[in-house]
């Protein structure tokens, strides 16, 4: 019976010392690849803020060369987009028309409202509905059409006009 559990535990043991290795042990993914780090030559600046995470260093004897150094790595930059902050100025483009008229459109999704040099304003709904280049005004059946970086303006009873950012 005791070389039965002697097989059992010098098997059992190699597997889960294995397993320990796989799982992390700073909460931090594992790299695919066994390949060792890349270590940049330069000396990252030290910040007086404590680190996250600790993680020890062990110290440097008599066998391990002077120049070898435990790098921790960086922590991961995080983007937060507030959306709260307003958006007036994103979707507003100003156009140079070929009569030497300017106009400033902005993009309000499924709309265009457009401002004249004058201060007046039109709104222009999609038509169709369902994109994003052609935009009508209901009562007088003016038209917008957006290309790139030109607006073609079409006015009821004038000849349209290409108007570019």
């Amino acid at each position: 019976m005791s070389f039965g559990h002697t097989v059992r535990v010098s098997i059992t043991i190699p597997l889960l010392l294995a397993a320990a290795a796989c799982v992390p042990q700073d909460g931090a993914p594992k790299a695919a690849s066994a390949a060792p780090p890349s270590v940049s030559p330069a000396p990252a600046p030290q910040s007086t803020a404590p680190a996250p995470s600790a993680v020890a260093t062990p110290p440097l004897t008599a066998t391990a060369p002077a120049s070898a150094t435990v790098k921790t790595p960086a922590p991961a930059t995080k983007i937060v987009t507030d959306l709260t902050v307003p958006r007036s100025g994103i979707g507003t483009a100003t156009y140079r028309c070929g009569n030497g008229g300017v106009i400033t459109i902005q993009n309000l999704g499924s709309s265009l409202r457009v401002v004249r040099p004058d201060g007046s304003t039109e709104e222009f709904a999609a038509s169709p509905a369902n994109q994003s280049s052609r935009y009508q005004e209901a009562a007088t059946h003016d038209a917008i059409v957006i290309d790139g970086r030109e607006a073609l303006v079409m006015k009821r009873g004038s000849t349209p006009q290409t108007c570019r950012r």
